[in-house]
């Protein structure tokens, strides 16, 4: 997948370094990630004051690829840049063509620019939505929320945000546990959903700073179907049962077998909404039969 950043003047460092190390990460990993760096001039300044070097001339990109719009430095989007007809015309047609677009902050109105926005969901700084609602009144600006996704425009909110956008591209692209390994990679594990229900328990109870606890999830993220046998967990993990107990219960509030009882019904109610039966869902996630599975589901409901 090829990853093209779109550098404006006065961007902002961590609204291109955050995304641009989670997809960097994900290629360390193997994910398979390249990322390229254009602007209308060679020379781009920052509004951190360290002036960055792109390429002036466009790869080619295909409906598999993203271009990214990180945010700059602007207590307004009017008077904000304003790139030519060549930038906004390649945002145009890449998403034409199939391809995604995101924006991290203030790169919204770049999307907006380009008519990207209209009569769609999408969100960024809160010191600007108000200022973004009303230079684009089609689009529908959403409030509080850390990024939206809609129709192949992805839209985050302030700079760090930019992170978490990040992380979920790669999370729907590869799944929730390989966003979870670059998130641990990046030692990001607070990672935040956004206004969607794409929040996977494999990255929601990432917040603490447990090696052990994050080794078991890693083994119980990879395996949650399959039988697993604490002492097993707890040997991987250098520690005893019930220190990796004690450990696993303080760092996410569920004990090793619960976790993974919420992974397996995570996804068999995935299944069930895509057709499946209870049974078949059940079955497909590691359940003897469907009573565990509708037992839990009750709970919950």
């Amino acid at each position: 997948m090829r990853v093209v950043f779109l550098l404006m003047p006065r961007l902002h460092l961590l609204d291109l370094s955050g995304p641009a190390q989670v997809f960097s990460t994900a290629d360390d990993l193997g994910l398979g990630y390249q990322l390229d760096f254009v602007a209308e001039q060679e020379d781009v300044p920052t509004a951190q004051g360290v002036g960055l070097r792109a390429r002036t001339t466009w790869p080619e990109t295909g409906p598999d690829d993203l271009l990214v719009v990180p945010g700059w430095r602007s207590p307004m989007l009017k008077g904000g840049p304003r790139p030519g007809r060549d930038m906004l015309g390649r945002l145009v047609a890449h998403h034409a063509a199939g391809g995604t677009v995101a924006s991290v902050c203030s790169g919204a109105d770049l999307l907006g620019q380009a008519g990207l926005l209209a009569g769609r969901r999408c969100t960024t700084h809160h010191d600007l939505r108000d200022e973004l609602a009303a230079r684009y009144p089609d689009a529908r600006v959403e409030r509080d929320v850390i990024y939206v996704t809609d129709g192949r425009v992805v839209t985050s909110a302030g700079i760090a945000s930019g992170i978490d956008l990040a992380l979920h591209l790669v999370a729907g692209r590869h799944g929730p546990a390989a966003a979870a390994r670059v998130a641990r990679s990046m030692v990001v594990y607070a990672r935040r959903s956004g206004a969607e229900s794409q929040d996977s328990a494999m990255l929601r109870h990432r917040w603490h700073l447990r090696d052990a606890v994050h080794r078991a999830q890693d083994r119980i993220d990879g395996a949650f179907s399959q039988p697993l046998r604490l002492a097993d967990l707890a040997r991987a993990c250098g520690v005893s049962e019930r220190t990796l107990t004690r450990q696993f219960v303080e760092s996410t509030g569920l004990t090793p077998l619960r976790y993974q009882q919420t992974l397996r019904m995570e996804r068999a109610e995935h299944l069930i909404g895509h057709g499946a039966t209870v049974e078949a869902a059940a079955h497909a996630v590691g359940f003897a039969d469907a009573r565990m599975l509708r037992r839990l589901r009750s709970r919950t409901a």
